[in-house]
């Protein structure tokens, strides 16, 4: 048994103290807010083997110039003379490119696979019901352009072999008969699922307290001290920690942790918002991707969560009100009937995904430090790809093989 530091309480924090739990190591968590909050509790709820292609793909450079010029865009990068900024933009525009997707495909796809089937192991598990729903996802079209797109990446897909279908409108609008659509078509990717964040993560911690793993919550980590290529002490407020290993697993919040000890971690924080309306019809039962307007929404607990918008730049807590409302306002363009308000600001929630410029996480030991390993920078898919990095990490501490091939997301690549 090791004594095991985690630094960060998100859904890659908890999910590694699960199955390092489980293995019997003493897990203590260093969490710098109070977990009320945290990244991984306002997402879509979405676990996606279909997003193989990374966020540094051909056509997103400029994509994403274009949406730069509309304040209600799902894209946008604030401009800035940030060294990080232009370093994480230098190394995403190395990668954007068809030879990077076509070697990403395979090692995305192996860990979200990896990670649907932790999800419905946990599912069976006693006191986690977090609402875990095997219904596919519906990829949205509107335009012949869309609809091209979504089909060469259904080809892909068939050839990867995932179980997707390619649907006329009268075919999506069979699969759920008391939503009104105005689509042209879409694809069922029935190999996802989706699952209520909320229950989660409650149901996690629930589990860790009461399984002896430490939880210290308010504690931000303010030095780290090393020695002889290791890690050897934490420091937060008037607290120092020291164990065998120590996990990153910070979120948007790992580059500055990893800055201490001068290890580079290129990331940059993508604020995404989000907010529920109450569905009592419960009129939609498949949650949805609107292609076009990169938006996503799913049934949640008796309401909808409609979510969108990735803002690179600096972690700041101001809520821009113009991409709420973009999401707001493409809602009925494929959902007649459906008619949300613009939220209060107080019901608007927003967090951080931790992007890496290549588009995949970080998962693996450092060279730097012995006894250290990395868990971050899994951008839009964090709640989606937890439990696959949690037991790739219990994996690497153990230093036994690894479910799957894991070099492609060694943190030490830039």
């Amino acid at each position: 048994m090791s004594k095991i530091v985690i630094i960060g309480g998100g859904i890659m924090g908890l999910s590694s103290a699960y199955y390092l739990q489980q293995a019997g190591h003493d897990v203590t968590i260093l969490e710098k807010g109070d977990l009320s909050d945290n990244c991984s509790f306002g997402n879509a709820g979405m676990i996606v083997p279909s997003h193989f292609i990374p966020l540094a793909a051909p056509g997103m450079v400029q994509q994403g110039i274009r949406w730069m010029f509309n304040s209600k865009s799902p894209f946008y990068v604030k401009p800035s003379l940030s060294g990080e900024l232009v370093s994480w933009g230098m190394k995403f525009l190395k990668h954007a490119n068809t030879a990077h997707v076509e070697r990403s495909a395979k090692p995305l796809l192996e860990i979200s696979l990896l990670s649907k089937k932790l999800y419905s192991d946990l599912s069976k598990q006693p006191d986690f019901n977090f609402g875990l729903v095997e219904k596919g996802i519906l990829m949205f079209y509107k335009t012949e352009k869309a609809g091209e797109e979504e089909a060469h990446l259904a080809e892909k897909a068939r050839e990867l072999g995932l179980d997707m279908a390619v649907l006329s409108a009268d075919e999506c609008r069979a699969l759920q008969p008391d939503l009104a659509l105005d689509v042209l078509g879409a694809v069922h990717y029935r190999c996802d699922a989706h699952l209520y964040p909320n229950q989660l993560i409650a149901a996690l911690l629930k589990h860790l307290q009461a399984g002896g793993v430490k939880i210290e919550r308010n504690a931000e980590v303010a030095r780290i001290e090393t020695a002889g290529g290791k890690i050897s002490k934490v420091f937060t407020g008037n607290k120092v920690w020291d164990a065998d290993q120590y996990i990153i697993a910070g979120g948007s919040w790992s580059p500055a942790i990893a800055k201490m000890i001068d290890i580079n971690v290129p990331l940059m924080p993508g604020k995404g918002y989000s907010f529920m309306v109450p569905e009592p019809e419960q009129r939609m039962q498949i949650p949805a991707l609107l292609c076009e307007a990169r938006v996503a929404i799913t049934p949640m607990n008796g309401s909808i969560r409609y979510g969108g918008t990735m803002e690179l730049g600096k972690i700041n807590d101001k809520i821009n009100m113009n991409r709420v409302k973009g999401i707001v306002e493409s809602i009925p363009k494929y959902f007649p009937g459906l008619h949300p308000e613009v939220p209060a600001e107080k019901d608007i929630w927003y967090g951080f995904r931790p992007s890496s410029p290549d588009g995949l996480p970080y998962i693996g030991r450092s060279k730097k430090y012995s006894n250290l390993v990395v868990a971050t920078g899994h951008g839009m898919m964090g709640l989606s790809l937890g439990p696959a990095t949690g037991l790739l990490v219990k994996q690497v501490v153990d230093g036994t093989n690894t479910e799957i091939d894991i070099s492609a997301f060694s943190p030490n690549r830039f």
